[in-house]
């Protein structure tokens, strides 16, 4: 039952630090871009993703070497990688800073117009759909605009997740099989055809509608009631300084 959680530790230390990232940066983009239209809304969570890959990177590295650890062995005689802070030291002291971000620039192609494509789907559904506070469905509907969101999002760079996972594995229990990105395409591809670049894809999409959908609700909701609760405050102040208090 175990091995279904290898890899976790990576995602549990990253993810708090990615969330609050994207959506801070998203959400001052917008404010700094001022007019909220479709094209700033992709510019602001282009950003978001550009800049979150700075602990993504690391973080997908760390769970993609747990993941492969032992695979292949019938009984491995020991762990190389305790956790994951531990494999990404190890990394570390072996490779260096280029080692910890192996797979970087995959990372930025994927995330800046991943992103991009992530907040302006969930803009024009939140829209489409009408998710006004008062509405007595919004919970459902920010549901279905969130993972909807997360599978466009995928859908719209999946082949390049497959190349990033392919190089930060490279290496694992032998010899490195690829040069480069180039070469990683290039021999996916001539071994395996258009297939290889969809490998994985629906399991990906099954967990991304799920996650995206609770993640981008629950920011929704929080923001709309900090929102009512700021509206409160200056409504009090106001009345406060007619009163004269």
């Amino acid at each position: 039952m175990l091995g279904l959680y290898k890899g976790i530790g990576s995602p549990m230390m990253g993810l708090t630090f990615i969330n609050a990232i994207v959506f801070g940066v998203q959400g001052n983009a917008m404010r700094m871009l001022a007019a909220d239209t479709p094209g700033h809304q992709f510019l602001a969570g282009a950003a978001a993703g550009l800049i979150q890959s700075a602990i993504c990177c690391p973080m997908e590295l760390a769970k993609t070497r747990m993941q492969m650890q032992g695979t292949g062995q019938k009984s491995p005689s020991r762990k190389l990688y305790r956790n994951s802070l531990d494999c990404l030291v190890r990394i570390y002291r072996k490779e260096g800073i280029r080692g910890i971000n192996r797979g970087m620039v995959t990372t930025v192609i994927r995330e800046t117009p991943g992103f991009g494509v992530y907040f302006l789907t969930y803009d024009t559904l939140a829209r489409s759909l009408r998710c006004d506070p008062g509405d007595p469905y919004i919970i459902p509907k920010l549901l279905l605009a969130g993972g909807m969101s997360g599978i466009a999002s995928w859908l719209s760079t999946y082949p390049v997740d497959v190349i990033k996972s392919r190089l930060q594995a490279d290496g694992v229990g032998g010899a490195n099989r690829y040069d480069g990105i180039l070469d990683c395409v290039r021999q996916s591809w001539r071994r395996e055809g258009w297939r290889a670049f969809t490998r994985g894809l629906t399991s990906t999409l099954l967990r991304a509608f799920p996650v995206n959908a609770t993640t981008f609700a629950t920011v929704t909701l929080f923001l709309m009631y900090m929102r009512q609760d700021d509206e409160c405050e200056k409504a009090c102040e106001s009345d406060l300084q007619h009163s004269g208090l």
